[in-house]
């Protein structure tokens, strides 16, 4: 299984296929090489993938991946807690 992770363009590098990209608050350079030709700019969403740039994506998609990614982690937590507390190692 692969996960994509949406990003907010934050800034294009103009020397090479790199932008910064904020990811929940987190800024890291991503290659945007694979989206050559899409017209990218800060402000623009993609989904992210071992540090490339896979698609680009509109802001409704973007929130609604986020909150399903943050309702996974939540899960994964509550279940983990539920275990922890049932005394199952």
């Amino acid at each position: 299984m692969c996960l994509a992770i949406p990003g907010e363009i934050v800034e294009i590098m103009p020397d090479r296929p790199l932008a910064k990209v904020d990811v929940t608050g987190v800024r890291r350079a991503v290659n945007i090489g694979l989206l050559d030709g899409e017209g990218l700019a800060a402000g623009d969403w993609v989904l992210i993938h071992v540090g490339f740039a896979m698609s680009k994506i509109d802001e409704a998609e973007a929130k609604a991946t986020l909150t399903l990614l943050e309702g996974i982690g939540a899960a994964y937590d509550d279940e983990i807690d539920a275990l922890r507390e049932s005394g199952i190692d």
